[in-house]
């Protein structure tokens, strides 16, 4: 099961993720997010995972996604969440490398 909460506020939007990011529940934040998306606009994104218990292929790559078109923060606290904020980081910035690599 997973736990999605959104706060909006007027310069920042979060969303808390609580509890198992697969399967399903992947496709569930895929879809919250395509509601969501439009109306974050220019204000920022926080995507707190400390709830998060896990994550499959499916629930990273949406993860990624979102981190990549909002450039979010990743807020973590235990091992596995830090863990899992570092691979959505790193394959973000690695795929930019790769664009940039291709522009020369």
């Amino acid at each position: 099961m997973l736990k999605i909460t959104i706060q909006e506020q007027q310069e920042e939007v979060a969303i808390k993720l609580e509890g198992r990011l697969a399967g399903p529940w992947a496709e569930e934040l895929s879809r919250v997010w395509v509601e969501t998306a439009p109306r974050i606009a220019s204000r920022k994104l926080s995507i707190d995972l400390r709830q998060v218990t896990y994550a499959d292929a499916d629930g990273e790559r949406i993860l990624k996604d979102i981190y990549a078109e909002k450039e979010a923060e990743l807020v973590a606290s235990t091992p596995w969440t830090q863990y899992l904020a570092e691979v959505i980081k790193k394959s973000t910035d690695n795929s930019e490398e790769a664009e940039d690599g291709n522009d020369n």
